[in-house]
């Protein structure tokens, strides 16, 4: 019961009202409401009737304190309080000096000031002004540029590494990559940031910039100040233009067969009707598309079909329609405190090390991820994060033919990330970390609650239970850091989890709202239902779900025990049985290298095993230390093997990374991006397609992973009006990186 919902049952705590409170060293404290308080401190305040205490945590204190008491519990330890907490006309008061007392007494051990700056860590506020204020200083700077991303421009891998693994300093300097958009024209620029000077200021010709945010706002504003839109919105019965929500969509690429200039910085805008049920998603202006030149700021194309009427039955997706059920709270506490710390940007958990900072385009990074292995740290993996991602529909009408979103590349996820909201989208427990990015006019933004950290129950490690003998089993705890973006109708929850054992999980999961379609069938009985649900299904009356994908790419720079690295086959075989006995066939495995990135490229087959080895390393055994690439794919719709379009499509010249799960190159530091960095109208591929062209061999070389994964979403009605998440998974696991099962140790005699 929260402090707010419980204040009936304060009642019996009211008798314990003192007078007002006494420092121990003398003189009156200045009492402050405990609620408000600690509420905009960003802690949870808790009464427990029964027990008659507070329990109050925030982010690694976890602090029991009951009224009047001269102590409180912070983290499983007691520390002394200077004032007591009382209670005066039914409210509850703390001393000024509270906050500070309790949370920041040293008992909660999850934040460490770091001592040497990892050299991965995210610019700072200040680091991103700098980097502004240099390149505004370059002569061939101009107003009205905007800034598409200011980053980090990272230092060599080698000497990142060195750092992490014995402390050698970073000799480069400290620099930042700084993405412009000059119109429509691209400008990047390397500056070093210690010595205030521009390194580098290279104009890209030929390349489409990303959507930035202010360009929402012009495009919405375009529209509602167009007469000529708002005379086709009267077509479809709509008379208020104000009342109608746009969303700005990427073109494509059809090689002029859309009749769109390539030489023009466009969007197409699809429209919806703001009922106020609070989700106009509901209500698909369809067959109306505005192509906006968003350099002239004017619409320059109008594109109708069939005129379909608005849906406009009522779909509220918040639940405001409904009562709620009565549901007791679940409580996930950790009452001594985190298991983690985190310092500066880098995680310890256990055995595992990693940094993390948070990138505008393709979310969290995980670096120099490492794992102790009985006192050796052991490399893993020196960087992965999203790649990139699309999501193509299969419908070829006038509204639907040209979506396929490419989310980071087109739109920049890093930035459209969503706040965590704590204890709905990430259990109590979790550490909420706060992250700073550039906007497009280069001031830097701090996202609240941006990423979570949380620790969790995950069912039995192992378990054996020997006939007549104790039983023998452990649990299992994961860490997962939690990443959320929105990007329009859908928001995507990303995970990283790390197991005890070694293993590394990346979970995706979409929810939201379907993008939907009207049409004139209320049921599959109706005339029209057999040609309207053509390319999509009937989830409500006159609205479809259209077929689509999400595919996911995820790159994984694996340094597998170091950087001499090779990718390797075992394909499970049947066998003729020629050692006798009565059994006519074996099961054997067959063992290949795949040599080059060519041949590296490949459609997963999951009764296959494909690792990232390294031959110069070996267990006890004398088996090379691997880790065992797992793109699979789980849930509800099918596994995305590829994009589901012919052949001759013009999307498979921009990109080629949808087609395969299994992706590996040599390692380049130029090589980040799935679907090329400048993916927006692109007309041939600039990412793993042309990666892999020069085929370098893979062998005993600095390999990056790209695994992808994703669903083919077939619409269904329980996923309206609103998405239950729906998961897909990837794993890397350890495959005779050890010498024994990891974990044996939780399951070991406990220290007295």
């Amino acid at each position: 019961m929260t402090l707010t919902t419980g204040k009936k049952a304060l009642a019996v705590a009211i008798a314990l009202m003192t007078s007002p409170a006494a420092f121990a060293h003398g003189g009156e404290a200045h009492m402050v409401p405990m609620e408000k308080t600690l509420t905009e401190f960003g802690a949870d305040v808790q009464w427990d009737d029964y027990a008659q205490m507070f329990t109050l945590a925030k982010d690694g204190a976890y602090v029991k304190v009951k009224p009047n008491a001269k102590s409180a519990i912070v983290n499983g330890k007691t520390l002394q309080l200077q004032v007591p907490v009382i209670f005066k006309n039914k409210t509850a008061y703390i001393s000024d000096g509270f906050i500070n007392e309790v949370f920041q007494s040293g008992l909660d051990q999850t934040f460490a000031v770091e001592k040497k700056p990892h050299p991965l860590n995210s610019l700072t506020s200040t680091e991103i002004e700098k980097a502004v204020s240099i390149v505004q200083a370059a002569p061939d700077f101009k107003p009205g540029i905007r800034f598409t991303e200011i980053s980090l421009h990272e230092p060599p891998k080698e000497q990142v590494w060195k750092f992490v693994m014995d402390g050698t300093p970073v000799t480069a300097p400290r620099t930042a990559d700084v993405i412009m958009l000059d119109g429509m024209h691209i400008i990047e620029s390397t500056v070093d940031l210690d010595a205030g000077k521009v390194l580098s200021w290279q104009p890209i010709k030929g390349a489409h910039g990303m959507v930035l945010l202010d360009d929402f706002a012009t495009v919405q504003s375009i529209i509602n100040g167009s007469k000529e839109f708002a005379e086709a919105l009267k077509k479809h019965g709509v008379d208020d233009p104000t009342k109608v929500m746009t969303t700005p969509l990427t073109v494509g690429y059809f090689d002029g067969k859309d009749g769109l200039k390539q030489d023009q910085r466009l969007l197409k805008v699809v429209s919806y009707l703001n009922t106020g049920d609070g989700n106009y998603w509901a209500h698909p202006i369809e067959n109306l598309v505005a192509v906006v030149d968003l350099e002239t700021k004017k619409i320059i194309k109008i594109e109708e079909g069939p005129v379909i009427p608005v849906p406009m039955n009522p779909h509220p997706f918040d639940g405001r329609d409904r009562k709620a059920p009565d549901i007791k709270p679940l409580e996930i506490i950790e009452p001594e405190g985190k298991n983690y710390t985190i310092t500066g940007d880098t995680v310890h958990w256990q055995n595992w090390d990693f940094h993390l900072r948070l990138n505008s385009r393709v979310g969290p990074i995980l670096s120099t991820v490492t794992y102790n292995d009985s006192g050796t740290k052991r490399k893993i993996m020196y960087e992965g994060s999203l790649g990139g991602m699309i999501v193509p529909y299969g419908d070829p009408d006038v509204g639907w033919y040209f979506k396929a979103y490419l989310d980071a590349g087109d739109y920049g996820m890093g930035t459209l990330t969503s706040p965590v909201a704590r204890g709905k989208d990430a259990p109590g427990n979790a550490v909420l970390l706060d992250e700073t990015i550039a906007d497009y006019t280069g001031k830097p933004t701090t996202i609240p609650h941006a990423i979570a950290i949380f620790e969790r129950y995950a069912g039995p490690e192992y378990k054996h239970q020997e006939m007549g003998q104790p039983n023998v089993s452990t649990e299992r705890r994961e860490l997962v850091v939690r990443w959320i973006s929105t990007v329009g109708n859908y928001d995507y929850i990303f995970d990283w989890v790390f197991h005890q054992n070694g293993t590394i999980g990346i979970d995706a999961g979409a929810t939201g709202i379907e993008a939907v379609k009207g049409v004139k069938a209320k049921t599959m009985h109706d005339a029209t239902a057999k040609d309207d649900t053509k390319y999509g299904t009937l989830i409500d009356h006159n609205i479809v779900g259209t077929t689509h994908q999400h595919i996911y790419n995820f790159r994984l720079d694996l340094d597998v025990d170091g950087e001499n690295n090779k990718l390797v086959a075992l394909d499970p075989e049947v066998k003729p049985n020629t050692a006798g006995g009565p059994r006519t066939s074996t099961m054997q495995i067959k063992q290949y290298d795949i040599n080059s990135e060519q041949e590296a490229a490949q459609k997963f087959d999951p009764s296959t095993i494909r690792l990232l080895s390294n031959t110069t390393k070996e267990n006890k055994m004398g088996n090379p230390v691997s880790y065992q690439l797992i793109p699979y794919a789980g849930g509800t719709h099918p596994v995305a093997t590829g994009a589901k379009f012919a052949p001759d499509e013009w999307i498979y010249h921009r990109l080629s990374f949808m087609d395969r799960q299994l992706w590996v190159t040599r390692y380049s530091q130029d090589e980040r991006y799935p679907e090329g960095k400048y993916p927006n109208r692109s007309a041939h591929d600039t990412g793993l397609g042309q990666y892999t062209k020069d085929n370098q061999t893979l062998n005993h070389s600095d390999d990056v992973v790209w695994m992808t994964t994703g669903t083919t979403h077939v619409a269904r009605a329980e996923e309206w009006p609103v998405m239950p998440t729906e998961w897909v998974h990837a794993l890397l696991k350890p495959w005779n990186f050890f010498n024994e099962t990891p974990t044996l140790n939780l399951n070991g005699k406990k220290e007295k």
